[in-house]
C-alpha cells in the first residue's frame, strides 16, 4: 500500500469542516439580526442635551455626555446656560428631518441607549462636533477635537465635564 504525502499540510477532517461552516453561518445570522432591529421611530419630546422620548421610548444618545440641563458654564463672573443651550441644539438637529433610532443598550434608568439619525445625519457625532457634548469613547473623537480646536459650545471656556457635574450635584432621591 502506498503512502500519500501532503507536504505538511493536513486533510480536512469533515468535522472540523462542519464546525467552520456552523461558526460562519452563525455569525452571518448575527450580523443579519443586527440589520433587522426594528428602528424607533415617532414624535420627539426633547429632555436635555443627550436624551429625549421617540414615540413613547426613552433614548438616551451613544457615545456621548452632554451638560446636564440645569449646568451652567464658564468662568464664575461669566456664567452661562450651557445645559439649555445644548437642549436647544438638539431640539435644532432633531428638526432638520425624519427621525430613527437603533437601540444598542438599555442604561440604568430604562432608557434605550441608541444610535440616532436625523434628516439621515448622526446626532451624536452633530452635538459633538458643534460643541454641545463631549465623547464618551473613541466613536467621536475627531468632531471632539475639531471643536475644542475651534471653541464651539462648551469648548468657549472652561466648563464641568457633565460626569463631574453630576457627582457634585447629585439628584434627590425618588
Amino acid at each position: 500500500m502506498r503512502r500519500r504525502h501532503t507536504h505538511g499540510r493536513r486533510s480536512w477532517r469533515p468535522d472540523t469542516f462542519r464546525s467552520i461552516l456552523v461558526a460562519a453561518a452563525l455569525v452571518g445570522v448575527a450580523l443579519i439580526a443586527e440589520r433587522f432591529v426594528p428602528a424607533l421611530t415617532g414624535v420627539v419630546r426633547i429632555s436635555d442635551g443627550d436624551s429625549f422620548e421617540l414615540g413613547g421610548e426613552r433614548i438616551r444618545l451613544d457615545g456621548i455626555d452632554a451638560p446636564e440641563l440645569h449646568q451652567s458654564c464658564g468662568a464664575p463672573d461669566t456664567r452661562w446656560p450651557c445645559g439649555e443651550r445644548a437642549r436647544a441644539a438638539l431640539e435644532t438637529i432633531m428638526a432638520e428631518g425624519k427621525v430613527s433610532c437603533r437601540p444598542v443598550d438599555e442604561d440604568r434608568y430604562e432608557r434605550a441607549v441608541s444610535v440616532c439619525e436625523a434628516g439621515g445625519r448622526d446626532v451624536a457625532a452633530r452635538l459633538v462636533e458643534e460643541g454641545w457634548a463631549v465623547a464618551t469613547g473613541f466613536a467621536y473623537a475627531g468632531e471632539q477635537r475639531a471643536a475644542r480646536a475651534a471653541g464651539r459650545g462648551i469648548w468657549a471656556g472652561p466648563f464641568d465635564m457633565p460626569a463631574d457635574w453630576r457627582a457634585a450635584h447629585p439628584r434627590p432621591a425618588s
